[in-house]
């Protein structure tokens, strides 16, 4: 191979990877997460939640706006499948107000909690926008 030919190519190479870059940076990757507790945690009851998201924004249930929603807490549950309105009962917790954290009382016992994210209509978005942990109140 000659050396220009070398040259062209290395760049061609480069300008590519630096395209695939660009796009894939353009588009951040969303997800949700209980920072608090930690999976496998045991905690008092009132205990804190502490929820986090990436690539959304937080905010107030009412208005369906792109890449916007708000948080709910599952108990002894796994996701709410994509599109689907979370209820409101005592094992689906509503964050409808916007928050990323509050005091949870559950009975002493071993729980599976699940953040789960959801548009303004509180329906879903499903497993990828969901984190499940294992928790012990004592």
């Amino acid at each position: 191979m000659t050396h220009s030919l070398l040259k062209t190519t290395l760049i061609c190479a480069a300008a590519g990877i630096l395209s695939a870059c660009a796009s894939y940076s353009s588009q951040p990757a969303q997800s949700v997460t209980l920072i608090e507790p930690s999976n496998g945690a045991v905690v008092s009851s009132p205990f804190k939640v502490k929820f986090g998201v990436t690539g959304m924004k937080v905010e107030p249930a009412g208005e369906i706006i792109a890449n916007t929603g708000h948080h709910h807490l599952l108990i002894n549950m796994g996701a709410v499948t994509a599109n689907e309105a979370i209820p409101f009962t005592s094992k689906h917790i509503h964050f409808g107000k916007g928050q990323v954290e509050a005091e949870v009382k559950l009975d002493p016992g071993a729980y599976t909690i699940t953040a789960q994210f959801a548009n303004g209509e509180h329906q879903s978005y499903g497993k990828p926008m969901s984190h499940t942990i294992q928790i012990t109140v004592k």
